[in-house]
Order: C-alpha cells, then structure tokens, then sequence
C-alpha cells in the first residue's frame, strides 16, 4: 500500500458533458482534473458557475487546467488574451484545491506574482513535452522547483509568494518511444524524495507506461488516468478503473514484485491481463506491466541487470514477445530443453540475479490441439510462417509424430527453420492445402491494426481440411478463422494457445496453480 493519489482528468467539449464526466469520475478518482482548455470558450463559464457545487457533491479535491494546444492542450490559448486573462479574472477558482499552470507562466515575472496573491490553491507547476525526453531533466527539475523572486512587492506578500512556490508539485511530463527513454523520468523521484518535494514525474506514450502504473509506489504524488479507455487525454494514460483492478497502483509498494511483456510493441498484449488476475487471484505482492522495448540489450543493461542497472526495481520476471524471442537468449544463465531446441524463449525468472530461460509457447500450442483433434502421429500439418512461434509449433508437432510442412513468403529465410527440423519448405503464396489435415498460421496476419483485414489463405484454399488453427488471439475472430468457417471447416483461436502458455509461465514464476477460469475471463472481457 503507498500514499499516492489517482487523478481523473476528464475532458468534454460541453458543459454539459463535462459535468456529467465530472459526477462519473467520483466513484474512481482521488482528485478530478478538469481540463477547461477542451471546452468550447461559450462552455466555459457554464463550468466554472457549477464549479463549487460540484466540488461539495463530489467531495473530491480539483485541479483546474487551461493548457494551451503547443504544450499538450486542446485548442490555441493566446499568451495574454487568453491563459493569463482566465487565471486572473476567475473568481471561482479562488479556492479550488489545485490549480496547474505551465512552466512559461509559473516564472512570467510580469504575472507570476498577481497569480500568486489572486489563487489561494496549491500550486502544481507544470512541463510537457510530446517531442522528446531529455537526458537531464534534473536541470528541468531545478528550475521547475526553485523559481526565482525578482519582484517589487511587500516583504508580506513575498513571503507568502516564496513560501507556495516552494511547496508548489512540480510535474514533468516527457514523451517516449523506447523504454530506457523514461529513466530520467524515474530519475526525478530520488531528487524529490531527498527534497521532501511532491512531484509527478511521467513518461508519456506506451513505453514509459509503467511509470504511471508503479510511479504511485516509489514517492510520486499523484497519476493521472482517463475516465475509459478511449478518453485519454495524454498518451500511454491507463484508464482509471484497469489502474485500480487490474494493476492494483496503490497497493502497490517498493518491494512488489514486477513482472512484464518485452515486447517491439505492447500495445495489443492481453498478457498484462492475463497475469495480472493470477497475481490477483493468488493475493501476492506482484505485477505485469508493459515494457515496450527497442533495443532490449540497453534494457537489460540499464534497467535489470544488477551489476549495470541504473534504477532499483524489483524485476522477477518477463513474457517475452516479438522481436525479442531470440535476441534473449545470450543474456540467459540457463535455458530449458524445450527452449534449446527451438532456439526461441518467451519466458524469463529471475532468481538471485540469476537468468533462468523456458519456452512455453511449444505446450500452449500442443495441447488445445490434441484436445480438439486427438492423436497427432501420421497427421499432416501446413505451418504458415516461419518466425519463433512456427519454430515452437514445429517443434511440439514432431515430438508427437505429425507430418510437418512449413509454408513461407520468404523461402531463403525459412530454409533454416526448415533444414534444422527435417522438414519440407513450400512457397506461401496460391498454396494448396488439399493434400493437409491441419493448416496453422503463426503469421501476424489478422492481428489488430494495420493487418486486421488481411489472412495468409483464404476459403477455396482450406475447405478441404479438418482443422484450422490461428494463433493470432486479437481480434478474437480473425479474417483466417471467418475464412474457415464460411466453408464449415472447424477452428481453434489463438486464445486457446494464449491462456495455455500463459497458465505455464505463471506457474513457472509463482509455483502456484495458475487460475485458468479468472485469466481466460480477464481477456474475454477486453476482447469482448
């Protein structure tokens, strides 16, 4: 359990809407932000004659926002016409418990003062930037929190200036594309903590979302969440209600265990479900979060590694998914059979600084497809693709006698895979499957986004097979899979894979029976 606040940020175009928003994000928030910059300017004032009433309803405490379009904002703010005008002439927001200005007019010396004197809230001193992270933010840091008095005003009155900028939160807000990106984010909590400063240091876009999810747990004053998913008003913002249920953020502490997905791309992983309801479920200090990886070896080296590691963070594990199923390999202590032999790991444990490898993709395939069609000796299989789960898929299907062929678009590159493992190579393209029992594709073809429409075969090709099997689990009826069913040829979905192999690495990390009914449910209920 840790001290940290959720903050709600809830942004409407209407008045109307934002209020409705603001009465929703009761039941879920810590503290309400209300982003007045995304209210149409006829709206505004609408909001702020409710604004104390509604503060007394809620009994939650407010911060107020009016951020112009170049520093995150919803829509173009004039310096003076607009920002300074709105702080100044509000007279609702006297007494509102936060207020977060912007860095440019937190240190405006021809204002800075007159907000000051005028706003009796406390002061969140504020710094986005969508472009980059820079390396040194501890120079940001510094300015941020220890802004400078140049002005004429009476010793009591600059006393009580001095004495709210320096208790003023300071929060830095950076964006990120590689996770190692987002240390010097983290950074800014050791300069914070060794201050006695509230701060809210965050690392925006997937990659820095962990430190939304653990910041709360290692001395951030507050995150910020959307009301829903689809209503983020940052990027990488994690909805309040999957902060709450699904990572636990506030219960968590400095000695939780983390856990997390490698991954090129995060975005669509179940896997922070899955295993988030087994920690759940098994009532342990753990968490699964996102960790969406570039380069892995500046990963490992600058965030996990005890000897190199630049940050403390209590890692005891990882899922590991594409690009880096092979790359891990030559970071690992020890490896499991199944992993040696198809040269592929997609589970890591950590103990005692010690890198213990396993594949679990290999039994997560095999055995919902003996359950759905029995003995494999003698069967034949088409595999499509050629990456490390087709090597896992090769690899489970000869210890069980099946007759392999691996289909590819690129001959030259599968030839090892094929070579390695004995087994025929064919081209992908205008394949006939008519002579196979069981066609497979280990393809990112269908996968949520930009080849959501696409399928590696299509109806005229399948319809004389007895089974088809896509390990592709998001969308959970993928083209490949509807192709299938048009001709009545029997499916299993990448789901059936996804719960197997996940159930196997739970139990690798937490030696507990893994939940299967609350981690198939966790990704029912997100893929609908």
């Amino acid at each position: 359990m840790n001290n940290g606040k959720i903050c709600v940020s809830v942004c409407a175009e209407t008045a109307d809407e934002m209020i409705e928003q603001i009465k929703r994000a009761e039941n879920l928030a810590d503290i309400i932000e209300i982003r007045f910059d995304c209210l149409k300017q006829s709206d505004v004032e609408s909001v702020l004659r409710e604004l104390k009433d509604l503060r007394q309803k809620t009994g939650k405490p407010f911060i107020i926002t009016f951020r112009p379009k170049e520093q995150g904002g919803k829509r173009e703010l004039d310096y003076f016409g607009d920002r300074i005008r709105f702080w100044l002439d509000c007279k609702e927001i006297r007494e509102i418990d936060f207020v977060d200005i912007e860095f440019d007019l937190f240190c405006d010396e021809g204002h800075n003062w007159k907000l000051h004197e005028l706003i009796n809230s406390q002061f969140i001193c504020s710094y986005h930037n969508f472009k980059h992270t820079y390396r040194k933010l501890n120079y940001l840091y510094e300015q941020l929190a220890y802004t400078s008095l140049k002005f004429t005003v009476s010793r009591k009155t600059a006393h009580i200036i001095k004495s709210k900028i320096e208790n003023s939160i300071v929060k830095i807000a950076t964006q990120t594309f590689d996770i190692t990106e987002s240390l010097p984010v983290w950074e800014l909590l050791k300069f914070a903590k060794r201050e006695n400063r509230k701060i809210i240091p965050i690392a925006m876009g997937e990659a820095g979302k962990w430190t939304r999810i653990l910041g709360l747990a290692h001395g951030a004053f507050m995150t910020y969440a959307s009301l829903e998913s689809g209503k983020e008003t940052a990027p990488g913002q994690v909805s309040a209600q999957d902060l709450i249920e699904v990572y636990r953020a506030k219960e968590l502490d400095e000695q939780s265990e983390i856990y997390g997905v490698i991954g090129g791309n995060t975005t669509y992983s179940m896997s922070t479900f899955i295993h988030n309801a087994a920690f759940k479920f098994h009532k342990l200090n753990s968490v699964f979060v996102p960790l969406q990886v570039q380069d892995l070896d500046e990963f490992l080296r600058r965030m996990v590694k005890e000897e190199t590691r630049e940050i403390k963070l209590n890692f005891k594990g990882f899922s590991v998914t594409i690009p880096h199923k092979q790359n891990i390999i030559k970071h690992l202590d020890f490896l499991d059979e199944t992993a040696k032999a198809i040269g592929a790991v997609n589970t890591v444990k950590i103990i005692d600084g010690k890198f213990y490898g396993y594949n679990t993709d290999a039994d997560g395939f095999i055995k919902p497809l003996k359950m759905a069609y029995g003995d494999l000796a003698g069967v034949k299989v088409a595999i499509l693709g050629n990456g490390g789960a087709a090597r896992a898929c090769v690899y489970a299907l000869k210890k069980e006698n099946a007759e392999v062929t691996i289909f590819a678009r690129n001959l030259a590159k599968a030839k090892t895979l094929a070579n390695e493992f004995e087994i025929e190579l064919k081209e992908l393209s205008n394949a006939d499957f008519k002579n196979f029992d069981i066609v497979v594709n280990s393809t990112p073809l269908g996968t949520k986004g930009i080849l959501e429409t696409e399928t590696p075969a299509v109806a005229e090709q399948l319809k004389q097979v007895k089974l088809v099997y896509d390990l592709v689990y998001n969308p959970f009826e993928t083209e490949f899979l509807k192709e299938a069913k048009s001709v009545f040829v029997p499916t299993i979905g990448g789901m059936a894979m996804l719960i197997a192999q996940a159930m196997k690495q739970s139990e690798i990390w937490t030696g507990k029976d893994a939940p299967m009914k609350e981690m198939s449910q966790a990704v029912l209920k997100r893929l609908g």
